[in-house]
């Protein structure tokens, strides 16, 4: 059994090499880190996934401690950036959206990185996403509003939108939007009592009004995998929208500030949120679904998340006490979490 555990561990390394970029934008030297996968061909266009850390946070940080989407890049195929916010002059904190007066604007340093790799790569520029944390995440919701030509499908973890974010989109094509949200949040609030953010619940409707979706999302309870980390998760799926689109939230039930991950000793460990992000973004180009035939109706999401297979210490061992577990799914991933009981 132990042989068997090491198999299914290694293809979760990182085969690929990591390297820090400098661009010079907006007479500013920036900076982010890109990651190739060794599978990488220029036979082939690959998709961009762009992970936007939160603020007064680094990329080499957001990388190593909260989403690396390393070894998840090396089984799909795709390029992977961490681009870097700058410092705001007024709160001397890493920020993407800086306070007046600066007029500084991240949407064109993001779309000016896209342009840089696609110089160097082959880029498939009909799937291009992003996905970020926390203030990364509310920079996904303006990507997604402002630069909607040239991203595919965004993810949003712990983020919120100001009221008015959404008043001066341009969006071209049905876009996917997913957000992973704790009920508990209290940076960025579910329902928003001081009437700075969007209610989770706006968010949802008008990302599902633009893009015609099922008014009703389907939800479906997620596997509550750890019972100790005080919370559980609901999939609300909103439907059927425009190219096979859809609309996704992961409600996390008395979730706080988290980036989500069984990895972790903290927040939520049913759902590790980079699967869920790769998984639901991947799905889609800029005309929508894939796999999409606009004559069917689609009565569930076409490709759900992967699903628990089995749970067994490093032994081998079916226990759940006060040790590290293997989580093995149908996929053929593993993840690994340290259980206390």
């Amino acid at each position: 059994m132990k042989k068997l555990l090491l198999l299914l561990i290694i293809p979760l390394l990182s085969f690929g090499q990591i390297q820090m970029e400098n661009l010079n934008f907006d007479n500013n030297n920036r900076e982010y880190l890109i990651y190739v996968p060794d599978s990488y061909s220029d036979n082939n266009p690959v998709p961009i996934l762009l992970a936007l850390h939160g603020g007064a946070g680094y990329a080499i940080d957001f990388m190593n401690y909260e989403a690396d989407f390393r070894s998840i890049a090396d089984t799909s195929g795709f390029i992977l950036i961490y681009p870097q916010a700058l410092e705001d002059p007024e709160t001397g904190d890493t920020s993407w959206m800086h306070k007046e007066p600066t007029n500084h604007d991240d949407i064109y340093f993001i779309e000016a990185i896209i342009d840089a790799v696609a110089l160097n790569y082959n880029v498939d520029q009909e799937r291009i996403y992003a996905c970020g944390y926390s203030l990364g995440g509310m920079f996904s919701y303006d990507l997604a509003c402002r630069l909607n030509n040239r991203i595919t499908a965004i993810s949003s973890v712990a983020g919120a939108a100001f009221v008015g974010a959404f008043y001066n989109c341009n969006l071209v094509h049905p876009t996917p939007v997913q957000s992973i949200v704790g009920t508990n949040d209290d940076t960025h609030p579910y329902n928003d009592l001081k009437g700075w953010y969007y209610p989770v619940s706006e968010i949802n409707n008008y990302w599902s009004t633009f893009n015609n979706t099922d008014v009703n999302p389907i939800i479906e309870l997620i596997p509550d995998l750890n019972i100790f980390d005080g919370s559980t998760v609901e999939r609300h799926s909103w439907l059927n929208g425009d190219g096979c689109v859809s609309v996704e939230e992961l409600k996390i039930i008395n979730g706080g500030h988290d980036w989500p991950s069984p990895q972790t000793s903290w927040g939520n460990q049913d759902i590790n949120a980079n699967i869920e992000v790769w998984n639901f973004v991947s799905k889609f180009n800029m005309y929508g679904l894939i796999s999409c035939n606009a004559t069917n109706y689609l009565e569930f999401d076409t490709m759900k998340s992967k699903n628990l297979i089995l749970a067994v210490d490093l032994l081998g061992r079916k226990t759940t006490k006060n040790c590290f577990q293997v989580y093995i799914y149908d996929d053929g991933s593993v993840e690994k979490n340290y259980i206390v009981e």
